[in-house]
Formats: C-alpha cells, structure tokens, sequence
C-alpha cells in the first residue's frame, strides 16, 4: 500500500492511472462518498502490494534502495534495470512490501443503552480480521465489589469468528465521571476487592472467549499509590489462575514525579512490574474542552513512550491512539463552548463541504484545515489520517512496543485499519 496526496487538479481516475490500480479499488479502501471531489491535500491509501517510487533528481539505486531497507541488487532485478546504468529521473521503480511487525492490537468498544447496536457489531465485524481484543468498556465497579456490567449481545460470535477475544475493562467510573473517593473506597478494603475479582470472573465465564481484563482505574489519590500497586497484584494472581491477563491503563507521564492528580497514583515502575501489560493513554493533548491543537502530536507521544520505557519493558507497553479528531468554533475560549468529536471522515467530508483544502502540520504529524460556517463563524479541525497513523506505527516499531490501543470503535476510519494490515502481523489468541 502507499499513501497519495492529492494535489489540484487530480481525479481518482487519474491515480488509478498512476498507481496501476482501478478507480474501484481505491474508492472502496477509502470509503470515498464522492468520488468526483477529492479535496486537495487529503490522504489517500492506494491499495497495491508494495508501493511505486519515481526518481527524483540526485538519487541513485544505492539511495532508493537504502532508504527502503531492500538489497541494492534485489532492487534492481525486480525492475529489470542494470546495476550500474544512470537513473533517469521520472522513472517508476517497484518497492516490494515490507517485513510485518508482529504485535497486539485492541480497540474499545461501548455500548449505548442495554444492547450493542448492530450497527456497532457490523462495524465492530469489518475490523476485527485487525485485532487482537475487542475491549469491552466498560464494567463500572461499585463501593461494595459489584459491577455495573455493559451489555455483550452477539461479541462473542464477532470476536471468535476472527480468532480474536474480548478485554474486559473496568473503571471506577460514577455518574459518568471517573471517581477518586470510589476507587479509595475499594481500595481500602481486601474482601470488597476479592468480591470484585469474584464478579469480574463470573461476568467473563457468562460472555466467554475472555482472554484479558484491563483496569482502566482514573484519578486515584496520590495516598492510595501503593494500595493500587497492591490490588494489582491480587488481580494478576486472580485473574491469571482463571486464565485471563492483566493489563493497567496508565496516564500520559514523562516522568516519575510527574504532577497532576490524574498522574500521582499511577506508579509505572510498580504498576508494569504489577501486570502481564499496561496500555499507555498516549492521546488527549488536544480535548473538547481544551484549546486546538492535535490530538495525539507525534513529538509528545513520543516523550511519554521514551519515559515509559526506561521504567517498563518494551514488551508489555500498548501504546494509545486515537480514532477521532475535534472541531473547534473559534476563538476558543476557556470553559466555553466544547468541541465537537468528529470521526476522520467527517473531518474529510467537512473540507470537501467547506471547499478548503487540508493541511498537514510536520511537527505534530497530523492534518489539520480551517473552514467558515454558515453563520460565518471561524473553525478549526485536527483529525487523524493514514501519514499520522503511519507515524505511530513507526514509531511502535522502532520502539519494539507490545502493539497499540484504540480509543474507540464507532467512528469510520477505513484508512488506519489499511495501514495496521501493512505494517502489522496482528497476533491472535
């Protein structure tokens, strides 16, 4: 696969052309709902085995070979060229694909209402051939060890029909907010902890083809550090004797004493030592209620996962991504209007509505557009697209991480699934 993006003037029968593709092919990896309009600077994923190259002025075989990690001589028999005759710039060369990195992938899922939608479980379908848990979220503990527990109508045929298994994810969430005195409160208490592991493993025999529960446990007071260190522990050797991992979502921190009262309680040495794996919410920078800017910027999710490493080893590290962007009505004001989550299509959709073109910021790895309404107010969209998904699956691979995590399923983004399937072996149960 490659990534193509459009410049002016170009239609898809033009790439089509180009790529040695069809307009079909390339209409249904993206899911492009008119495909006459392409908007300038939009990220297309041209669905071809390898990718095409054409020369640019300075380069040589050793160069184009070198850059994409393929032997000089391999190279040059794929395209029936000499080692030794010039280039001519302008030529098309073949580069095969790359080697697959092999890891873990889960997406969240969450229910509205008393059932999963079918539309969720149709989407939930197209995608799960990408993954290697389908996170349920969420299971809300309560003060006593019961569980307020999310409906599972018709996961576990998705999730087997793929080889897959289901996370379940359990929060200290209350009234729609994570709660710091309800996760004191259990954590105070040894046979309120054991009935919860009792009723998170009953909940995970009656769903079945559970293979993992994450403790995704938020704004836990900084006095109740080594009481959740501890609880894991118990939760690991509970729930691993009943054949399940378990895994530990983590704040975004860059250092051990980093402040902050969502940051305090999770201690990454302890917590990585504590778990089989822990999923680090690399996302949020920017958020419905901040100022603009992209969501998961390349340099800051890099700092945490620099941090994250010299406390816990590579391989029990997810990385956390994504799978939406926001719209800001400007000026943003602080405690004012929110921003609206948008799905990358929607995003897309707006630029070809509004007839701007998108940007693509090369700092934060991430495209970006303004737009006017028709009230004449001023907008702001930063999303997601298949260049910064790439980014952060280079960046999982070079960091030889466990695999990556995504916040959440729902939102339409048929590119970053293209990309996982290029880059990634996705391991299975």
């Amino acid at each position: 696969m490659q990534i193509h993006v459009v410049e002016p003037g170009q239609t898809v029968y033009q790439l089509a052309r180009a790529y040695r593709t069809t307009v079909q092919a390339i209409v249904t990896a993206n899911e492009l709902p008119d495909p006459a309009n392409l908007v300038v600077g939009q990220a297309l994923v041209m669905p071809i085995y390898g990718r095409l190259y054409w020369v640019q002025p300075g380069d040589s075989l050793w160069l184009i070979a070198r850059r994409y990690g393929i032997d000089m001589q391999a190279l040059a028999q794929l395209n029936g060229i000499s080692l030794n005759a010039p280039l001519a710039i302008g030529t098309q060369l073949y580069i095969p694909p790359r080697t697959k990195y092999p890891a873990e992938t889960l997406a969240f899922l969450e229910p509205r209402g008393d059932a999963i939608s079918s539309a969720l479980l149709e989407q939930t379908a197209g995608v799960v051939d990408d993954l290697t848990y389908v996170a349920l979220f969420s299971l809300e503990a309560r003060r006593d060890g019961s569980l307020i527990l999310p409906p599972a109508n018709g996961l576990r045929n998705v999730v087997d029909s793929a080889n897959s298994s289901i996370m379940l994810t359990i929060t200290n969430l209350e009234r729609g907010a994570f709660s710091g005195e309800l996760a004191a409160s259990i954590l105070q208490s040894t046979a309120v902890q054991e009935l919860l592991l009792e009723n998170i493993i009953a909940y995970a025999e009656q769903v079945g083809s559970v293979q993992a529960v994450m403790f995704d446990i938020e704004h836990i007071p900084g006095n109740q550090r080594q009481a959740y260190v501890r609880f894991l522990q118990l939760a690991k050797e509970q729930l691993n004797e009943a054949g399940m991992l378990v895994c530990a979502a983590l704040a975004p921190k860059t250092s051990a004493d980093q402040p902050g009262e969502w940051f305090v309680a999770h201690d990454y040495r302890a917590i990585g030592a504590a778990v089989d794996f822990v999923m680090v919410m690399t996302y949020e920078w920017g958020y419905s209620a901040g100022p603009p800017m992209a969501v998961s910027p390349l340099p800051q999710v890099e700092r945490v996962i620099q941090y994250t490493l010299t406390e816990i080893p590579s391989e029990k590290v997810l990385m956390g991504q994504n799978l939406y962007g926001y719209d800001w009505t400007l000026p943003f004001v602080q405690g004012g209007e929110y921003a609206r989550a948008v799905s990358p299509q929607t995003a897309i959709e707006l630029a070809r509505r509004y007839g701007v073109a998108i940007e693509y910021d090369e700092t934060a790895q991430a495209p970006t557009f303004r737009y006017r309404d028709e009230q004449g107010r001023e907008h702001i969209v930063w999303f997601e697209d298949a260049r910064s998904i790439q980014q952060k699956l280079r960046l999982l691979i070079r960091y030889n991480l466990r695999g990556i995590g995504y916040w959440k399923l729902g939102l339409s983004f048929p590119q970053n699934w293209l990309m996982i399937e290029e880059y990634l072996q996705v391991k299975k149960r």
